[in-house]
Formats: C-alpha cells, sequence, structure tokens
C-alpha cells in the first residue's frame, strides 16, 4: 500500500523572520525538508502532501515541490481561515488559521492508506522514518492504532530562546498515555537539579496515522469550534486531539523512540547549528553531499 508523507508547511516562521521551509542549510543548497523527503523516500513513503497556504503557492511549487518531479508522488491540500466544517465560519477580526490539528484535517481527503505527519522545518533523522514505514506498511484503513516517534528533550532545546515540547507518558508497554504541552522551556531549565531532567520524551510532532484518525479528528474540531470558534487566537493543536482520543479509548498510540538528534530552525540565529550538523552527517558519509544531483 502507498505511503504518504504530510508535511506541514503552512507557517510563515514568525519567529524565524521568513519563510524558513525554503532556505538552505545544505551543502548543495538543501533544505530542511528536503532532508526529511530524502529519509522518507529511502524508507518506503511514495508520496508527498504538502498543507501549505495559496498565498504562496507558487513560489513554494518552484522552490519547493518541483525538486521531488520524478521521485515521489506530490500533491497539494491548502489550509486557509476559512477550510472549516460546512456551517462554520471564521470570527470576524481572526487572522491565522487553526493550527496543527487543522492542518491535518485539511488534508483529510487527499489521504487514503497509512501516512505519516511532519513539519516542514524539523530534521528527524533517518530512523524516524524507518521506523513509521515499519509500524504503517500493512495497517488496514480502520486500523486505530497509531504512533508517534519519541525524542529526548535534552535534544530538542535551541541555545536561542525557549521551545514549547509536548512531554509524553508512557504505560510499560510503551504506549503513549497522554501529552502535555508545556511552553517557555530553556536549554537552561534543563539538567540534573533542574525543572526537566532532558530524558523526557517529548513529541515533535512525528506521527503515523491511518485513515481511521479522521474520524475522531473531525468530530474534536467541530467540537473545537463550538466551544472556542469565536476566539481570535484559540488554536486545535494535533497532539491535544491526540491525547482524547487516547483518554476516550477510542484509539491507542505506540511511542516509537529513538536515538536520532532532533534539529530545527525555531530561530534565526539556530541557522548556523543546523548547517553545521548537517555538514557533520554529510561528512560521516550519512547523506551525499548533494541530495538531487
Amino acid at each position: 500500500m502507498s505511503l504518504s508523507l504530510v508535511v506541514l508547511a503552512a507557517g510563515m516562521g514568525s519567529r524565524y523572520g521568513g519563510l524558513k521551509q525554503i532556505d538552505p542549510v545544505g551543502p548543495g543548497g538543501e533544505t530542511v525538508l528536503d532532508y526529511a523527503v530524502y529519509d522518507a523516500l529511502r524508507a518506503g513513503f511514495d508520496r508527498i502532501v504538502f498543507v501549505i497556504r495559496r498565498d504562496f503557492e507558487a513560489l513554494f511549487r518552484e522552490k519547493i515541490g518541483a525538486r521531488y518531479a520524478g521521485r515521489a508522488a506530490v500533491d497539494y491540500v491548502f489550509q486557509s481561515l476559512d477550510a472549516l466544517p460546512a456551517g462554520s465560519v471564521p470570527p470576524v477580526g481572526r487572522e491565522k488559521p487553526w493550527g496543527t490539528g487543522h492542518a491535518v484535517w485539511c488534508a483529510r481527503e487527499a489521504i487514503r492508506g497509512g501516512f505519516a505527519v511532519i513539519n516542514a522545518d524539523d530534521f528527524y533523522g533517518a530512523d524516524s522514518f524507518r521506523q513509521l514505514a515499519e509500524f504503517l506498511r500493512g495497517k488496514a484503513a480502520t486500523d486505530t492504532g497509531f504512533a508517534m516517534v519519541g525524542f529526548r528533550l535534552a535534544n530538542t532545546l535551541s541555545e536561542h530562546g525557549t521551545v514549547a515540547r509536548g512531554v509524553c507518558s508512557s504505560d510499560r508497554t510503551g504506549a503513549l498515555s497522554s501529552i502535555v504541552e508545556q511552553t517557555g522551556i530553556a536549554a537552561a531549565d534543563v539538567g540534573a537539579g533542574r525543572k526537566y531532567s532532558g530524558e523526557e520524551i517529548v513529541s515533535m510532532n512525528c506521527w503515523g496515522f491511518t485513515p481511521a484518525f479522521f474520524a475522531g479528528l473531525d468530530e474534536q474540531f467541530r467540537a473545537f469550534l463550538a466551544e472556542r470558534g469565536s476566539e481570535l487566537k484559540a488554536e486545535f493543536y494535533l497532539p491535544a486531539a491526540v491525547s482524547t482520543l487516547i483518554a476516550r479509548g477510542e484509539a491507542t498510540v505506540r511511542v516509537l523512540p529513538t536515538e536520532s538528534t532532533w534539529f530545527g530552525v525555531t530561530y534565526r540565529e539556530d541557522k548556523p547549528r543546523v548547517e553545521a550538523a548537517i555538514a557533520g552527517l554529510v561528512r560521516a558519509g550519512l547523506y551525499p553531499a548533494k541530495l538531487w544531483a
């Protein structure tokens, strides 16, 4: 069965200061997203679904989507403020769409088989995609057993500002129990005797789902809109939606721990560190000097 990679790329990167999804960080001009797609294709994913905004569609297709022509099927779906269930309208004065849960909801009609969900500006490592592909292969469309790649908190920090992380709890079988969003985490908060040990498993929005996920997601999004749809900044977060399904007994989520080091470009000052990390991986022979040669 075809495996799809759903890439959440609608954000403009307000903290970063620009459209960071197309900012080169690799020696051959590659973006962080290029490495995710490269790893996903090597793992067996054969279709890419980009969730973007219409206002930068032409630029994104030219600078990003065109790179993968002939390597994978590529589709685009659009996250917009007014992409809502029938009968719902955005409140006057709201400017942004409704968050990561909404972004995945917008992709529901483009998905037919197993799919992974990632952020466009995060580097997850090859092991993350290998584990997700292995988990999803052979899954029935109606299967409500999902997966999440879990990273050590200490490997997901920025030296240039605070971050928000979904801190995960699991049972003895490795099944996810809950995700609690923690905001304002600084590098100084992590280490022995500090607020966080650094060994905590966190969600970096790296998921594996079947199409069965959309029924619960749709129900929750409608409930969110009924309760908070009049708010100008309320967001419908994907981890919260997953946690609700778990709490209701409507889904299970297996945590796939990885030793891969996550890195991303949350702040513009993060870019040199990301460039250096990728250069090291290239020198180690884990990636070619030019991905799409």
